[in-house]
């Protein structure tokens, strides 16, 4: 049946949705579209605190708020989950949306440093898992949670920004197995793993290196934002009976 404009809005009406790395590039097509299908979103930024704030005013319907994280941090962490919780009363899907990289070629090891390693596992890993154990009791109580991770077809195939990003994307590919055993039936939990996104997540990567990605996808073009935002829409509205799994969103580039 198809799902009418006065419909859509009704989807996810009462819910409430936190998106950590709210502002950037995916989280904010992810919280756009959430909102239109009628949810409220608390809206998770590290910085750019006017970006955000304006992206709450700016999405239909009301109640969406804005709120600092870094995900890192895991006091911060808790604290945004205490704001987000007295704000909105309670919480129903939480997406996992931040993250940091920085490109080093995989075969230059002594350009990958321990402190990227450390940087980015605690943003990619740990962060992540961070702010399930945050919300958890949260989302256990709505009695039908959802958690999306944003993760990335470098987990499988071992080709990314760098070696410590595609291992922290496969750690967290199997973080989300785990989590979704660990937390049924009250969460569900999904990765959606994108290819080359364009945004500007990963520094240094122009619009030459993006043509060349376009012309290596059997799809012809990069995978957009809102390509993502709407694969995690989908994971809250259609995909109910699913869980512990990953929905690849790349234009077949993986093959």
């Amino acid at each position: 049946m198809m799902v009418t404009a006065m419909t859509f809005s009704e989807l996810l009406k009462g819910k409430v949705a936190i998106v950590a790395g709210g502002s950037g590039g995916i989280g904010r097509e992810t919280c756009r579209l959430l909102a239109e299908a009628g949810a409220r979103v608390v809206i998770g930024y590290r910085a750019g605190k006017d970006r955000a704030e304006a992206l709450a005013e700016a999405l239909p319907g009301t109640g969406h708020v804005a709120l600092p994280v870094s995900i890192e941090d895991t006091s911060s962490v808790e604290a945004f989950r205490t704001a987000a919780l007295a704000a909105c009363g309670h919480a129903d899907i939480l997406i996992n949306a931040a993250g940091v990289t920085r490109p080093v070629p995989h075969a230059d090891l002594e350009a990958l440093t321990d402190e990227l390693i450390d940087q980015v596992f605690a943003n990619n890993w740990r962060g992540v898992f961070a702010t399930v154990r945050a919300f958890a009791p949260a989302l256990r109580d709505s009695g039908n949670g959802l958690i999306v991770n944003v993760s990335s077809i470098a987990a499988f195939t071992g080709v990314g920004s760098n070696i410590a990003y595609c291992g922290a994307k496969a750690g967290l590919d199997i973080m989300t197995n785990s989590l979704a055993r660990a937390l049924a039936p009250a969460i569900r939990v999904m990765a959606v793993s994108p290819g080359v996104v364009d945004t500007e997540f990963v520094p240094g990567r122009d619009q030459e290196f993006k043509d060349k990605a376009a012309a290596a996808t059997p799809l012809k073009r990069i995978t957009t934002p809102t390509d993502v935002a709407e694969a995690i829409l989908a994971c809250a509205t259609h995909l109910k009976f699913s869980t512990g799994t990953r929905i690849v969103v790349d234009g077949g580039r993986h093959l």
